[in-house]
Formats: C-alpha cells, structure tokens, sequence
C-alpha cells in the first residue's frame, strides 16, 4: 500500500515517468505500470477453504445456545475434537458471540427529586464492637440519582428494623426531604421477589415514597450507588482506622461532606450546588416519624432479662411475670410497661453479649430475701353473723316490731 501511495506521488506530484519511478524505487515497471492504473491500493484476499471445525461447528453452535458459559474443553470432549485444543479455543471464541443473548443497556435520564439509589457496602476492616469482638458491620448508602450527592451510615445489622432506621436518619438528618423514588435490589431486609418486608409497607407509606426493589440482573439501574460504594472503599477507607462503629459514622460523615464538594467528572458540577434543585422537588418530611427500629412483646421471666438480635439486656425485676414492651434503634434499647420506662441500655453491637444493669441486680437481691424469708401466719378470725343465731332460735324481732 505505501509503495502504491509513493508510486502516485511521483508521477503525480513530481511527473517522473514509469522508468524513473522503478528506478528510484527499485521494483519493475511493470508493478509500476500496475500501481498507476489502479484506483485503490492493492490489498491481498486469501481463498476460503474449509477446516476441520467446520465438520464439529454446527454442533458446538446447539451446545452453546444451550449453555452458552460451556467452557471450550467440555465442547471439545462433546463433539469429539481430536485436533489442536489451543485452535478449537480460537475458533469457539469466533463462535461463542453469535449465541449470547444481548441485553442492551439505555442511556438513563434523572429528574430532580425522582429517585435515589440504596445499597448496603460492607468495608473490609475490622472495627471493634465490644465485649472483646470486632467485625464490619453493613454500612447503609444512599446517593441521589441526579445529584450524585452520597451519604451513609453504619447500621449493626442487616435486618429490616435497622435498615428503616438507617434510611430515615439519612433521610430526616441529611436529605431533610424525602425522593420520590427509593431503589434497592432484593435485599432480605427490604423485600424479596417484588413483595416487601413486614414493615416496609408502613414505612413508604408514612413518607409517601415508593420503594422500588430492581429486577435481578439489571446493573445499570443502581450504578451509581454502586460506584459510590467502590469510591469509599478506594478513597475513604484506605490508610484508616477506626475505635468503634460510632468513631467509623463520624469519620465517613465528615469524609463526604468534602466529597460531596468535588467537581463531579461527568456532570461537571459539585454534588452539593446539584442538590439544591434535587431537595426542591422532593416530598416534605411527614408530621410523625415512621415506626423504625425493632420492637416487640414478651413476658418477662425470672431471670429478668430480655433477648435482643442475640444479646440480652436486662430489666427491672420488679416486672417479672408482666408484660414488657422492647424498642431498639441504632443507639438505645428501652423497655416500657405499659408507657412507663423501666429500663434502658446502650446498644451493643457485638453478639452473644449480656448487658447487665447493677441496680436491677441488687433490686433482684432484695427481692429474693423478702421471697425467701416466711411470713407469720396469722389465724383466722371467724366473725358470725347474728341473724343465724336468731333463726337458730326462731326468733323474730322484725316480726314483733312490725306488730
């Protein structure tokens, strides 16, 4: 193709003749000849012939479109391939395209106020939680879809009470309105299979909100929550260290509160000027909070204590045998009876832990001595009714009083 090119400029450009031109490119006039007559450059077409995986490839075409991830090896072995397996690799990479189904992903438009993008990241470091424990407790993120703005907490579990918990302090604390729109994939604790989690219901509907559980392979939906999650772990975490779940809630709070100030590379904009028009058309927060958190019923028992996402916590004695009304958010565990308090403890995020108030301890201990220490009997006093000895002797003073 370069001498095709060369040979036109000289004849062209410089007028050199068909002789001067071999010469000063040393090939025959005859190519010369060639090259001058052609309108496109020379290009080299090889015959198609036939190879021995054409016998095998209709075959491994039907195998495909059955189970398209088949490795080649196995194809190999199902078709009876003898020949070369780094050839029959090549060959099914050709193939292998043709019978994949293709799920095409649409640009995605976001209106202000619309919608916001919900995940749980788990941050591979362990954080101590008590009671000698660390883990990586969930850690709940929420980003705005058209102002990309994040924020995020550090939830104990991944249960519905505490993800309601997370979402409304985000919501209340930081968005100061609600989207219109929540996304989250089949997380267990929001809902399953398009039906919501006991709770859940009563949550969207408090604030008005839908919340949208996304079809399963459908990445391009919750993307940017996702690349947010990446974007902590890349940039947030790394180089850190953290002495507790609460000491990890403020370093990322006051790390996005920067973060939300950058110049975001594809809108162009900070996140925080964004989401001045992303609040304005979003729902106002409703007049009563929503039942968040956990919270059940139970008698309690002799041991005056009561079971909580596997910890124990105690009471007031003095309850045993009544009914006792427990509430847990992200930070308390309170217990009521009726709607007095009679007892509440800071939550402890480590598992298999006994929280153990002293005063009910020692108000147990008074209690069993007045238990244990008889009381004195005292006999019965029989006090007789006077009518009976009037009918015992038939008298009858009503009878002698009437006449």
């Amino acid at each position: 193709m370069n001498d095709w090119a060369e040979i036109r400029r000289l004849s062209v450009a410089e007028g050199l003749s068909q002789r001067a031109i071999a010469g000063r490119l040393s090939l025959s006039r005859v190519t010369v000849a060639r090259a001058l007559t052609s309108p496109t450059p020379p290009t080299y077409s090889r015959v198609a012939t036939s190879s021995k995986f054409d016998e095998v490839a209709d075959s491994v075409r039907a195998l495909l479109e059955d189970t398209p991830s088949m490795p080649a090896s196995v194809l190999a072995e199902r078709v009876g391939w003898e020949g070369s397996p780094s050839w029959f690799r090549k060959q099914v990479s050709r193939v292998r395209p043709e019978t994949i189904l293709v799920d095409p992903a649409d640009r995605l438009n976001y209106e202000p106020g619309d919608q916001t993008q919900c995940d749980l990241w788990f941050p591979p470091v362990n954080i101590p939680l008590g009671y000698g424990q660390t883990g990586s407790p969930p850690v709940l993120v929420m980003v705005s879809s058209f102002a990309r703005y994040a924020a995020g907490i550090m939830v104990p579990t991944r249960t519905t009470g505490d993800l309601l918990a997370g979402m409304w302090n985000i919501i209340h604390s930081g968005f100061e309105a609600v989207p219109r729109r929540l996304l989250w994939d089949n997380e267990a604790g929001i809902g399953r299979r398009g039906t919501l989690a006991e709770g859940v219901t009563g949550f969207q509907g408090t604030l008005a909100t839908k919340i949208v559980q996304l079809k399963p392979r459908d990445p391009e939906s919750k993307g940017i929550v996702e690349r947010m999650n990446g974007f902590l772990e890349t940039s947030f975490l790394p180089g850190r260290t953290f002495e507790s779940p609460e000491d990890f809630n403020t370093q990322m709070s006051n790390w996005l509160t920067t973060a939300n100030q950058r110049v975001h590379a594809r809108l162009k904009a900070r996140p925080v000027d964004l989401f001045a028009k992303d609040r304005a058309a979003m729902l106002a927060l409703p007049p009563v909070a929503p039942v968040v958190g956990h919270r059940f019923e139970t008698r309690l028992g002799r041991d005056y204590y009561v079971r909580m996402t596997s910890n124990d916590y105690s009471v007031n004695p003095a309850f045993i045998g009544r009914m006792v009304t427990v509430s847990a958010d992200l930070g308390r565990v309170t217990m009521k009876h009726g709607d007095g308090l009679i007892a509440w403890h800071d939550r402890v995020w480590a598992k298999g832990a006994t929280i153990t108030d002293p005063a009910h301890v020692e108000h147990a201990r008074t209690l069993r001595h007045q238990f244990q220490r008889p009381r004195p009997m005292t006999p019965p006093v029989m006090v007789r009714d006077l009518a009976d000895y009037d009918r015992l002797y038939g008298v009858d003073f009503v009878g002698e009083r009437a006449s």
